[in-house]
Protein backbone atom coordinates (compact mmCIF):
# COMPACT_ATOMS: atom_id res chain seq x y z
CA UNK A 1 0.00 0.00 0.00
CA UNK A 2 0.84 3.81 -0.79
CA UNK A 3 0.99 6.20 1.47
CA UNK A 4 2.16 9.86 1.99
CA UNK A 5 3.00 11.99 4.97
CA UNK A 6 2.69 15.41 3.46
CA UNK A 7 3.57 18.93 5.36
CA UNK A 8 3.80 21.44 3.20
CA UNK A 9 3.19 25.62 2.72
CA UNK A 10 -0.66 24.98 2.48
CA UNK A 11 -0.35 23.02 6.37
CA UNK A 12 2.69 23.85 7.97
CA UNK A 13 4.80 27.37 8.95
CA UNK A 14 8.16 27.74 7.55
CA UNK A 15 9.90 26.99 10.61
CA UNK A 16 8.45 23.83 11.02
CA UNK A 17 9.91 23.09 7.42
CA UNK A 18 13.01 23.96 8.55
CA UNK A 19 13.11 21.95 11.08
CA UNK A 20 11.93 18.58 9.28
CA UNK A 21 14.49 19.69 6.30
CA UNK A 22 17.44 19.67 8.41
CA UNK A 23 16.55 16.05 9.83
CA UNK A 24 15.28 14.62 6.25
CA UNK A 25 18.73 13.32 5.47
CA UNK A 26 18.45 10.41 7.70
CA UNK A 27 14.69 10.10 7.82
CA UNK A 28 13.76 7.04 5.07
CA UNK A 29 16.79 4.80 6.60
CA UNK A 30 14.91 5.40 9.62
CA UNK A 31 11.74 4.64 7.99
CA UNK A 32 12.96 1.56 5.89
CA UNK A 33 13.88 -0.05 9.56
CA UNK A 34 10.47 -1.15 10.31
CA UNK A 35 9.27 -4.34 9.22
CA UNK A 36 6.10 -2.52 7.78
CA UNK A 37 7.52 -0.15 5.31
CA UNK A 38 9.12 -1.78 2.29
CA UNK A 39 10.47 1.35 0.47
CA UNK A 40 10.49 5.05 1.71
CA UNK A 41 11.22 8.29 -0.60
CA UNK A 42 11.65 11.72 1.09
CA UNK A 43 11.16 14.96 -0.94
CA UNK A 44 12.22 18.00 1.19
CA UNK A 45 12.31 21.58 -0.41
CA UNK A 46 12.09 24.60 0.48
CA UNK A 47 7.87 24.83 0.27
CA UNK A 48 7.37 21.13 1.60
CA UNK A 49 8.33 17.69 3.35
CA UNK A 50 7.13 14.70 2.23
CA UNK A 51 7.39 11.24 2.69
CA UNK A 52 6.25 8.76 0.32
CA UNK A 53 6.15 5.38 2.18
CA UNK A 54 5.63 1.51 0.04
CA UNK A 55 3.91 0.19 3.36
CA UNK A 56 3.30 -3.94 3.61
CA UNK A 57 0.13 -4.82 2.86
CA UNK A 58 -0.59 -6.95 5.90
CA UNK A 59 0.76 -4.11 8.04
CA UNK A 60 -1.55 -1.72 6.76
CA UNK A 61 -4.59 -3.88 7.50
CA UNK A 62 -3.66 -3.33 10.79
CA UNK A 63 -5.29 0.39 10.54
CA UNK A 64 -3.80 3.36 11.99
CA UNK A 65 -0.63 1.56 13.16
CA UNK A 66 1.50 2.26 10.33
CA UNK A 67 0.86 5.59 10.09
CA UNK A 68 1.20 6.65 13.34
CA UNK A 69 4.34 4.56 13.31
CA UNK A 70 5.71 6.35 10.28
CA UNK A 71 4.97 10.00 11.92
CA UNK A 72 6.80 8.26 15.29
CA UNK A 73 9.88 7.90 13.35
CA UNK A 74 9.54 11.46 11.54
CA UNK A 75 9.25 13.23 14.58
CA UNK A 76 12.50 10.96 16.34
CA UNK A 77 14.73 11.44 13.48
CA UNK A 78 13.55 15.68 12.81
CA UNK A 79 13.13 16.06 16.55
CA UNK A 80 10.12 17.96 16.14
CA UNK A 81 7.50 17.05 19.18
CA UNK A 82 4.97 13.99 17.21
CA UNK A 83 1.85 15.98 18.77
CA UNK A 84 3.27 19.18 16.56
CA UNK A 85 3.89 16.72 13.50
CA UNK A 86 0.22 15.72 13.34
CA UNK A 87 -1.39 18.83 13.35
CA UNK A 88 0.62 19.84 10.36
CA UNK A 89 0.62 16.00 8.05
CA UNK A 90 -1.91 15.40 5.71
CA UNK A 91 -2.24 11.94 4.69
CA UNK A 92 -2.84 10.59 1.63
CA UNK A 93 -3.53 6.63 1.08
CA UNK A 94 -3.76 4.63 -1.82
CA UNK A 95 -4.68 6.21 -5.33
CA UNK A 96 -4.90 9.70 -3.56
CA UNK A 97 -1.12 9.36 -3.31
CA UNK A 98 -0.35 9.16 -6.83
CA UNK A 99 -2.40 12.55 -7.83
CA UNK A 100 -0.80 14.14 -5.04
CA UNK A 101 2.99 13.43 -6.51
CA UNK A 102 1.81 14.04 -9.81
CA UNK A 103 0.08 17.19 -9.16
CA UNK A 104 3.56 18.12 -6.84
CA UNK A 105 5.82 17.01 -9.59
CA UNK A 106 3.76 19.73 -11.93
CA UNK A 107 3.93 22.50 -9.99
CA UNK A 108 0.57 22.91 -8.94
CA UNK A 109 0.86 22.62 -5.66
CA UNK A 110 4.05 25.09 -5.19
CA UNK A 111 4.05 28.63 -3.74
CA UNK A 112 4.14 29.56 -7.07
CA UNK A 113 2.49 27.48 -9.40
CA UNK A 114 3.67 25.66 -12.23
CA UNK A 115 7.21 26.77 -10.66
CA UNK A 116 9.69 24.56 -12.92
CA UNK A 117 12.77 23.77 -10.20
CA UNK A 118 9.62 21.06 -8.53
CA UNK A 119 10.25 17.84 -11.32
CA UNK A 120 13.68 18.08 -11.18
CA UNK A 121 13.88 18.07 -7.27
CA UNK A 122 11.31 14.81 -7.35
CA UNK A 123 13.63 13.18 -9.39
CA UNK A 124 16.30 13.97 -7.68
CA UNK A 125 14.52 12.77 -4.37
CA UNK A 126 14.33 8.99 -5.85
CA UNK A 127 18.05 9.28 -7.02
CA UNK A 128 18.39 9.48 -3.33
CA UNK A 129 16.09 6.66 -2.26
CA UNK A 130 18.17 4.50 -4.65
CA UNK A 131 21.71 5.30 -3.34
CA UNK A 132 20.75 4.83 0.08
CA UNK A 133 18.92 1.63 -1.18
CA UNK A 134 15.33 2.63 0.49
CA UNK A 135 13.34 2.53 -2.57
CA UNK A 136 11.35 0.13 -3.63
CA UNK A 137 9.72 -1.58 -7.46
CA UNK A 138 6.27 0.45 -5.91
CA UNK A 139 7.85 3.88 -5.78
CA UNK A 140 9.98 3.49 -8.65
CA UNK A 141 6.92 3.02 -10.71
CA UNK A 142 5.17 6.02 -8.71
CA UNK A 143 7.84 8.64 -9.14
CA UNK A 144 9.02 7.48 -12.77
CA UNK A 145 5.01 8.32 -14.06
CA UNK A 146 5.36 11.30 -12.19
CA UNK A 147 8.11 12.74 -14.44
CA UNK A 148 5.87 11.55 -16.95
CA UNK A 149 2.89 13.33 -15.78
CA UNK A 150 4.76 16.47 -15.11
CA UNK A 151 6.23 16.88 -18.94
CA UNK A 152 2.99 16.20 -20.27
CA UNK A 153 1.31 19.25 -18.05
CA UNK A 154 4.70 21.38 -19.29
CA UNK A 155 4.27 20.26 -23.12
CA UNK A 156 0.22 20.63 -22.98
CA UNK A 157 -1.08 23.43 -20.85
CA UNK A 158 0.16 27.26 -20.31
CA UNK A 159 1.59 25.95 -16.78
CA UNK A 160 5.57 25.32 -15.85
CA UNK A 161 6.61 27.67 -18.82
CA UNK A 162 9.51 29.64 -18.21
CA UNK A 163 10.17 31.99 -15.62
CA UNK A 164 7.63 30.51 -12.88
CA UNK A 165 10.38 30.14 -10.17
CA UNK A 166 10.30 30.66 -6.22
CA UNK A 167 13.24 33.20 -7.44
CA UNK A 168 11.97 34.86 -10.13
CA UNK A 169 8.96 36.07 -7.68
CA UNK A 170 11.35 37.09 -5.14
CA UNK A 171 13.07 39.58 -7.96
CA UNK A 172 9.54 40.99 -9.20
CA UNK A 173 8.98 41.34 -5.32
CA UNK A 174 12.14 43.12 -4.88
CA UNK A 175 11.80 45.64 -8.40
CA UNK A 176 9.26 47.63 -5.81
CA UNK A 177 12.25 48.35 -4.31
CA UNK A 178 15.02 48.37 -6.99
CA UNK A 179 14.07 50.34 -10.45
CA UNK A 180 17.59 49.08 -12.17
CA UNK A 181 19.29 46.03 -11.57
CA UNK A 182 22.01 46.25 -13.86
CA UNK A 183 23.67 48.63 -11.85
CA UNK A 184 23.73 46.60 -8.68
CA UNK A 185 26.15 44.27 -7.75
CA UNK A 186 24.90 40.92 -5.87
CA UNK A 187 26.28 39.00 -3.64
CA UNK A 188 25.70 34.94 -4.13
CA UNK A 189 25.18 32.53 -1.33
CA UNK A 190 25.05 28.94 -2.49
CA UNK A 191 26.12 27.09 -5.31
CA UNK A 192 23.86 24.64 -5.86
CA UNK A 193 21.32 24.08 -8.63
CA UNK A 194 19.29 26.46 -6.71
CA UNK A 195 22.03 29.35 -7.18
CA UNK A 196 22.64 28.19 -10.71
CA UNK A 197 18.58 29.16 -11.32
CA UNK A 198 19.13 32.11 -9.01
CA UNK A 199 22.10 33.51 -11.12
CA UNK A 200 20.09 32.82 -14.29
CA UNK A 201 17.22 35.10 -12.98
CA UNK A 202 19.35 37.77 -12.13
CA UNK A 203 21.30 37.78 -15.42
CA UNK A 204 17.91 38.12 -16.99
CA UNK A 205 17.36 41.28 -14.72
CA UNK A 206 20.80 42.57 -16.70
CA UNK A 207 22.90 42.06 -13.22
CA UNK A 208 26.85 41.95 -14.14
CA UNK A 209 28.21 42.51 -11.02
CA UNK A 210 27.80 39.01 -9.10
CA UNK A 211 30.40 37.67 -6.54
CA UNK A 212 29.55 33.92 -4.80
CA UNK A 213 30.48 32.97 -1.53
CA UNK A 214 30.16 29.14 -0.35
CA UNK A 215 30.04 28.25 2.93
CA UNK A 216 31.48 24.78 1.65
CA UNK A 217 34.14 26.60 0.46
CA UNK A 218 32.97 25.10 -3.99
CA UNK A 219 33.03 29.13 -4.97
CA UNK A 220 35.79 28.87 -6.99
CA UNK A 221 34.35 26.39 -9.17
CA UNK A 222 31.22 27.89 -9.43
CA UNK A 223 32.74 31.12 -10.28
CA UNK A 224 34.94 29.83 -12.94
CA UNK A 225 32.13 27.82 -14.10
CA UNK A 226 29.64 30.80 -14.34
CA UNK A 227 32.00 33.82 -15.44
CA UNK A 228 31.41 35.45 -11.59
CA UNK A 229 33.45 36.42 -8.92
CA UNK A 230 35.04 33.95 -5.89
CA UNK A 231 34.58 35.08 -2.68
CA UNK A 232 36.64 33.41 -0.19
CA UNK A 233 35.95 32.85 3.62
CA UNK A 234 38.32 35.86 4.01
CA UNK A 235 36.26 38.47 1.70
CA UNK A 236 33.28 37.73 2.82
CA UNK A 237 32.69 40.94 5.53
CA UNK A 238 33.77 43.17 2.34
CA UNK A 239 31.78 41.55 -0.18
CA UNK A 240 29.22 42.20 2.02
CA UNK A 241 30.04 45.70 2.84
CA UNK A 242 30.43 46.18 -1.53
CA UNK A 243 26.96 44.62 -2.15
CA UNK A 244 23.38 46.30 -2.85
CA UNK A 245 21.26 42.66 -2.50
CA UNK A 246 22.49 39.76 -0.82
CA UNK A 247 20.85 36.08 -2.30
CA UNK A 248 21.03 33.17 -0.31
CA UNK A 249 19.99 29.72 -1.62
CA UNK A 250 22.41 27.25 0.48
CA UNK A 251 21.17 24.17 1.83
CA UNK A 252 24.43 24.86 4.84
CA UNK A 253 22.13 23.56 7.65
CA UNK A 254 23.21 26.80 9.89
CA UNK A 255 22.66 30.42 9.91
CA UNK A 256 25.31 31.87 7.14
CA UNK A 257 24.64 35.92 7.69
CA UNK A 258 23.49 37.39 11.53
CA UNK A 259 22.78 40.33 12.86
CA UNK A 260 25.85 40.79 14.11
CA UNK A 261 27.71 40.22 10.73
CA UNK A 262 25.46 42.20 9.09
CA UNK A 263 25.33 45.45 11.04
CA UNK A 264 29.33 45.47 11.12
CA UNK A 265 29.01 46.06 6.83
CA UNK A 266 26.86 48.98 6.55
CA UNK A 267 27.77 52.09 6.69
CA UNK A 268 25.22 55.34 7.16
CA UNK A 269 23.04 55.62 4.63
CA UNK A 270 23.70 52.42 2.52
CA UNK A 271 20.93 49.94 1.69
CA UNK A 272 20.92 46.23 1.38
CA UNK A 273 18.37 43.85 0.14
CA UNK A 274 18.66 40.41 1.33
CA UNK A 275 16.71 37.76 -0.32
CA UNK A 276 17.04 34.72 2.06
CA UNK A 277 15.79 31.53 -0.05
CA UNK A 278 17.10 29.00 1.98
CA UNK A 279 16.00 26.48 3.94
CA UNK A 280 16.51 25.88 6.47
CA UNK A 281 17.41 29.73 7.39
CA UNK A 282 20.88 31.07 5.50
CA UNK A 283 19.85 34.49 7.41
CA UNK A 284 18.78 35.30 11.13
CA UNK A 285 15.54 37.01 11.01
CA UNK A 286 17.35 39.36 13.29
CA UNK A 287 18.91 41.06 10.66
CA UNK A 288 15.67 42.86 9.14
CA UNK A 289 16.23 45.40 12.04
CA UNK A 290 19.72 45.96 11.40
CA UNK A 291 19.34 49.52 9.80
CA UNK A 292 18.97 50.13 6.24
CA UNK A 293 18.35 46.54 5.57
CA UNK A 294 15.22 45.07 4.21
CA UNK A 295 14.70 40.81 4.54
CA UNK A 296 12.26 38.87 1.98
CA UNK A 297 12.22 35.59 3.29
CA UNK A 298 10.07 32.13 2.30
CA UNK A 299 7.17 33.39 4.23
CA UNK A 300 6.71 36.76 2.59
CA UNK A 301 6.98 35.54 -0.58
CA UNK A 302 4.15 32.81 -0.05
CA UNK A 303 2.16 35.48 1.54
CA UNK A 304 2.78 37.72 -2.16
CA UNK A 305 2.94 34.62 -4.18
CA UNK A 306 0.32 35.36 -7.13
CA UNK A 307 -3.09 33.52 -8.46
CA UNK A 308 -3.46 30.57 -10.64
CA UNK A 309 -3.92 31.07 -14.30
CA UNK A 310 -7.38 29.55 -13.94
CA UNK A 311 -8.09 28.07 -17.24
CA UNK A 312 -4.36 26.46 -17.28
CA UNK A 313 -4.41 25.21 -13.55
CA UNK A 314 -7.73 23.57 -14.20
CA UNK A 315 -6.05 21.64 -18.00
CA UNK A 316 -3.25 20.56 -15.62
CA UNK A 317 -5.45 19.04 -13.01
CA UNK A 318 -7.57 17.31 -15.49
CA UNK A 319 -4.15 15.77 -17.06
CA UNK A 320 -2.90 15.07 -13.68
CA UNK A 321 -6.02 13.20 -12.63
CA UNK A 322 -6.11 11.26 -15.73
CA UNK A 323 -2.55 10.04 -15.07
CA UNK A 324 -3.28 9.39 -11.60
CA UNK A 325 -6.44 7.02 -12.41
CA UNK A 326 -4.37 5.38 -15.61
CA UNK A 327 -1.48 4.62 -12.67
CA UNK A 328 -4.19 3.46 -10.38
CA UNK A 329 -5.83 1.08 -12.85
CA UNK A 330 -2.51 -0.34 -13.83
CA UNK A 331 -1.36 -0.70 -10.27
CA UNK A 332 -4.55 -2.79 -9.80
CA UNK A 333 -4.34 -5.18 -12.34
CA UNK A 334 -0.71 -5.54 -11.17
CA UNK A 335 -2.31 -7.01 -7.95
CA UNK A 336 -4.04 -9.87 -9.49
CA UNK A 337 -1.29 -11.12 -11.68
CA UNK A 338 0.06 -13.17 -9.17
CA UNK A 339 -3.20 -15.10 -8.53
CA UNK A 340 -4.04 -14.92 -12.68
CA UNK A 341 -0.11 -16.20 -13.03
CA UNK A 342 -0.53 -19.07 -10.13
CA UNK A 343 -4.48 -20.32 -11.61
CA UNK A 344 -3.09 -20.69 -15.05
CA UNK A 345 -0.46 -22.46 -13.79
CA UNK A 346 -2.71 -24.80 -11.58
CA UNK A 347 -5.20 -25.52 -14.99
CA UNK A 348 -2.19 -25.94 -16.82
CA UNK A 349 -0.38 -28.55 -14.25
CA UNK A 350 -3.75 -30.28 -14.74
CA UNK A 351 -3.95 -30.53 -18.09
CA UNK A 352 -0.09 -32.10 -18.36
CA UNK A 353 -0.92 -34.51 -15.17
CA UNK A 354 -4.00 -35.87 -17.79
CA UNK A 355 -2.28 -36.00 -20.76
CA UNK A 356 0.61 -38.05 -18.64
CA UNK A 357 -2.61 -40.10 -17.90
CA UNK A 358 -3.64 -40.94 -21.33
CA UNK A 359 0.13 -41.51 -22.21
CA UNK A 360 0.79 -43.93 -19.61
CA UNK A 361 -2.41 -46.26 -20.73
CA UNK A 362 -0.86 -46.06 -25.18
CA UNK A 363 -3.72 -43.37 -26.08
CA UNK A 364 -1.12 -40.91 -26.95
CA UNK A 365 -1.65 -38.13 -29.93
CA UNK A 366 -0.49 -35.50 -30.81
CA UNK A 367 -3.37 -34.11 -32.12
CA UNK A 368 -5.41 -34.83 -29.19
CA UNK A 369 -3.19 -33.09 -27.23
CA UNK A 370 -3.23 -29.79 -29.92
CA UNK A 371 -7.10 -29.85 -29.29
CA UNK A 372 -7.14 -30.21 -25.46
CA UNK A 373 -4.52 -27.59 -25.15
CA UNK A 374 -6.07 -25.08 -27.19
CA UNK A 375 -9.81 -26.04 -25.37
CA UNK A 376 -8.02 -25.40 -21.80
CA UNK A 377 -6.50 -22.04 -23.19
CA UNK A 378 -9.54 -20.93 -24.45
CA UNK A 379 -11.56 -21.65 -20.97
CA UNK A 380 -8.95 -19.54 -18.58
CA UNK A 381 -8.87 -16.47 -21.26
CA UNK A 382 -12.23 -15.12 -19.94
CA UNK A 383 -11.45 -15.57 -16.09
CA UNK A 384 -8.26 -14.28 -16.87
CA UNK A 385 -9.50 -10.91 -18.42
CA UNK A 386 -12.19 -10.55 -15.82
CA UNK A 387 -10.15 -10.79 -12.95
CA UNK A 388 -7.95 -7.93 -14.86
CA UNK A 389 -11.18 -5.82 -15.42
CA UNK A 390 -12.16 -6.31 -11.59
CA UNK A 391 -9.11 -5.39 -10.34
CA UNK A 392 -9.01 -1.79 -12.34
CA UNK A 393 -12.20 -1.32 -11.13
CA UNK A 394 -10.58 -1.71 -7.16
CA UNK A 395 -11.72 -5.67 -6.48
CA UNK A 396 -8.46 -7.09 -6.31
CA UNK A 397 -8.44 -8.69 -3.26
CA UNK A 398 -12.11 -10.09 -4.27
CA UNK A 399 -10.72 -11.66 -7.18
CA UNK A 400 -7.72 -12.72 -5.13
CA UNK A 401 -9.61 -14.53 -2.33
CA UNK A 402 -12.52 -16.00 -4.99
CA UNK A 403 -9.21 -17.87 -7.46
CA UNK A 404 -7.61 -18.90 -3.82
CA UNK A 405 -11.58 -20.14 -2.54
CA UNK A 406 -11.97 -22.42 -5.83
CA UNK A 407 -8.45 -23.65 -6.71
CA UNK A 408 -6.56 -23.31 -3.40
CA UNK A 409 -3.65 -21.38 -4.51
CA UNK A 410 -2.74 -19.62 -1.71
CA UNK A 411 -1.76 -16.37 -3.73
CA UNK A 412 -1.97 -12.64 -2.12
CA UNK A 413 -2.90 -9.63 -3.53
CA UNK A 414 0.55 -8.06 -3.47
CA UNK A 415 1.45 -6.11 -6.28
CA UNK A 416 6.10 -6.27 -5.43
CA UNK A 417 4.91 -10.24 -5.38
CA UNK A 418 2.68 -10.13 -8.21
CA UNK A 419 5.15 -8.27 -10.32
CA UNK A 420 7.73 -11.20 -9.44
CA UNK A 421 5.41 -13.78 -10.28
CA UNK A 422 4.18 -12.68 -13.57
CA UNK A 423 7.71 -12.11 -14.99
CA UNK A 424 9.87 -14.71 -13.11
Amino acid sequence: MLLCLSASHRTAAFDLLERLSAGAPSVAEALVASSAVDGAVILATCNRFEAYLDVDVTAARAGNASTDDALASVASMTGVDVTELEAAIAVHTDSAVAEHLFAVSSGLESVVIGEGEISGQVRRALESARQAGTTSPSLERLFQRASTASREVQNSTGLGGAGRSIVRLALDLASSRIADWRDRNVLLVGTGRYAGASLAALRDRGVTEVGVYSPSGRAARFAAREGVRAVEADGLHAALAAADVVVTCSTAPTVILDAELVRRTRTPGSRLFVMDLGLPRNVDPAVAAVEGVELLDLETIRVHAPLDEFSAHDDARELVERAAAAFTAESSANRVTGAVVAFRSHVFDLLDAELERLRARGEDSEAAEKAMRHLVSVLVHQPTQRAKDLARAGQADRVVDALNTLFDLGASADEDEATGRATG
